[in-house]
């Protein structure tokens, strides 16, 4: 390496959103309007919408670059065994049968001939589900050279090269009656897309992202205009709730400003708009059509909680010691999504357990916990008898992976339709080890039985006797079953999230002294969980509102927070306990009736925080901030405003 030279002609760069909506400097030579995609969508009667309003307010916000950031970096293994042509290949991804697949195409190697291994995995966010080109590279040197070939991520590389989330400029307006009622919203998003279009990158501002902005409130009609732009800058991909995010920020950064405006209270405009759970199901402008939800009780709940009613005595006592309290809710819907079929298969070993085979990988979501759960549930079998295996393409030949906080609801759709096809079997296994009828034959509780005696075998006991008659060479039904399941329907998340928050005028110190979030994520098969989920993705909205940008230098495009020293994430100190709730509005379209929980606690975080941040600077003349709301920029606009 030390003997190449290498030259570069340095271009000018577009290095922000402004800049490429500018069209001064171009990324690409052939683009010349930096634009990359577009997407316009009305639903409803628009114009009708806003004829017919007697109020309606024009809001501009800008949601920062994000870094993904996870724990464990990216890493390939990669090993080619020349006398099978095969190659084996060992990656931190969160989608080991689409890496699987595409390196197999980009090699030219046929697709049984390579296997890709996912381990345990250290987070992932939606950064880890794409092929990238160090998956490629590496194996092709590994057949190359002909002998095993490792490379590691450095974290200065991460921020170089991982996809990056977020980045956009959205103009929102909403039009409404003299009572408050939203009749039409409209929307003009300008996304960036990065140097380059990643793998859904052009589809999570749009259809991800347009699919919720009707929210759980009762819009007629919805424009959106979404935008995709080039920039000189890393590639924008899904991140944590990937749209979802950014249009619900837009939705209740909105009703807080028309609250304010109206004078309206901001918790009883929403109560006036929200869909009631009698209208359920309910379809929504935006195609989406929501199966349940009882969204009144999840802010009654969530109020009542944070003991809303008494938080002016609370802004008083912080006021006679110099701060500034503020309190601030938004009410999140996500839609879930992903692969549209799952795959589980089920073994009996010989040494006494249940395999488990699942085509989601785990990047620290506690899948192995929950799979448990579910087969237990289903098949009776003591839970430290049951091994969930995941991640390997040779013994799990497809899979959806995991992202859109799809697992449970997929899987678990999956695993309950082995399991019926293991009891099945079973029932005709039983049938001739009882010497009775199959028509006889129950299952209850992980035991085998005929009906009106006590005759009956154990599941586990059944197995390992219809292998040993196999191993025997006699005809008998093995218990081992395959399903794949087809995921007709997503699910609708939702919740109310509020945050209490004090800033120092003097310093534009922001610091959360409270935090709730009452959730319906449908049944929760394990509630600790989901908690811990939504403590994580809190953490994460609370970064991005306070914290993190990935920022650029403007002239030069040269990446300015390129390491833990510029790009700021949250640490123990910055966050207070996260309390969390869970009302359970079952889901009507699948048998477990569970709704996603692995992204909302970041969808609903960032309004909430920047409500709460706005209502406590608000009786100092300012009534809009974007994120991050750093020190520096609250001190700044604290300033500003008592000059003005």
């Amino acid at each position: 390496a030390e003997r190449i030279v290498v030259d570069y002609e340095v271009l000018p760069a577009v290095a922000s959103l402004d800049m490429a909506r500018a069209a001064e400097r171009h990324a690409h030579d052939d683009v010349p309007d930096n634009i990359s995609a577009h997407l316009l969508q009305t639903v409803g009667d628009l114009d009708a919408g806003f004829a017919k309003a007697t109020h309606t307010l024009e809001f501009d916000l800008h949601v920062e670059r994000s870094a993904s950031t996870p724990l464990e970096g990216k890493g390939v293994y990669a090993k080619w065994d020349a006398d099978d042509s095969s190659l084996r290949v060992y990656s931190s991804t969160q989608a080991s049968t689409s890496v699987r697949a595409a390196i197999a195409a980009k090699l030219e190697i046929p697709l049984l001939k390579v296997e890709v291994i996912a381990p345990d995995v250290g987070g992932g966010f939606g950064m880890k589900l794409f092929l990238y080109p160090e998956h490629v590279l590496t194996s092709y040197a590994a057949r190359k050279l002909g002998r095993p070939v490792k490379w590691t991520s450095e974290r200065s590389e991460a921020f170089l090269s991982d996809t990056q989330g977020r980045d956009n400029i959205t103009l929102g307006e909403i039009a409404m009656d003299a009572q408050g009622t939203f009749l039409a919203l409209r929307t003009r998003n300008v996304a960036n897309m990065g140097a380059y279009l990643s793998n859904f990158g052009p589809y999570i501002p749009t259809m991800a992202g347009t699919g919720v902005l009707a929210s759980i409130y009762g819009f007629q009609a919805v424009y959106a205009n979404v935008i995709g732009v080039f920039t000189n800058t890393v590639p924008v991909d899904a991140y944590r709730g990937a749209g979802r995010p950014e249009a619900n920020y837009l939705v209740e950064r909105l009703i807080d400003a028309a609250a304010r405006e109206m004078k309206i209270d901001r918790v009883e405009l929403r109560r006036r708009n929200m869909v009631g759970p009698e209208a359920m199901p309910h379809s929504t402008p935006m195609g989406k059509t929501y199966d349940s939800g009882d969204f009144k009780t999840v802010l009654d709940h969530a109020l009542k909680t944070m003991d809303w009613a008494g938080f002016e005595a609370r802004r008083a006592a912080a006021a006679a010691k110099g701060k500034r309290r503020g309190i601030g809710l938004a009410y999140y819907l996500e839609a879930t999504g992903g692969a549209p079929t799952e795959r589980a298969e089920m073994r009996f070993t010989d040494d006494g357990y249940v395999d488990v085979y699942v085509g989601t990988q785990s990047t620290g979501q506690g899948h192995e916990t929950a799979y448990v759960q579910l087969t237990v549930d289903r098949l009776g079998v003591p839970g430290e008898r049951v091994r969930v295996k995941q991640g390997d393409t040779d013994t799990i030949p497809e899979g959806g992976g995991t992202g859109g906080a799809r697992s449970l609801y997929s899987e678990g759709q999956a695993i309950y339709a082995t399991a019926a096809t293991v009891i099945e079997k079973g029932r005709r296994a039983a049938s001739e080890a009882l010497e009775a009828a199959m028509a006889d034959i129950v299952f209850e509780a992980g035991r085998f039985s005929v009906t009106g005696t006590d005759r009956g075998i154990g599941i586990m006991e059944l197995a390992a006797t219809q292998r040993a008659r196999v191993a025997k060479g006699e005809d008998a039904t093995l218990l081992d079953a395959a399903e794949i399941a087809n995921i007709d329907a997503h699910t609708f998340p939702n919740g109310c999230h509020i945050a209490e928050v004090e800033v120092d005028p003097e310093t534009g110190m922001v610091q959360v002294v409270r935090y709730s979030v009452t959730d319906d994520v449908g049944k929760a098969v394990n509630p600790m969980i989901v908690r811990g989920q939504v403590h994580g993705g809190v953490a994460q909205g609370f970064g991005q509102a306070v914290l993190e940008n990935t920022a650029y230098d403007r002239e030069s495009g040269q990446l300015l927070a390129g390491s833990f020293m510029d790009y700021a994430l949250p640490r123990a100190d910055d966050l207070p306990d996260i309390e969390v709730d869970l009302i359970e509005v079952p889901c009507g379209t699948n048998p477990l009736g569970v709704k996603g929980a692995g992204e909302a606690g970041a969808v609903g975080s960032p309004p909430a925080v920047m409500n709460a941040i706005v209502d406590a600077l608000t009786p100092a003349g300012v009534t809009h901030l974007d994120m991050p709301a750093t020190p520096e920029k609250v001190w700044k606009a604290i300033t500003a405003a008592r000059a003005a």
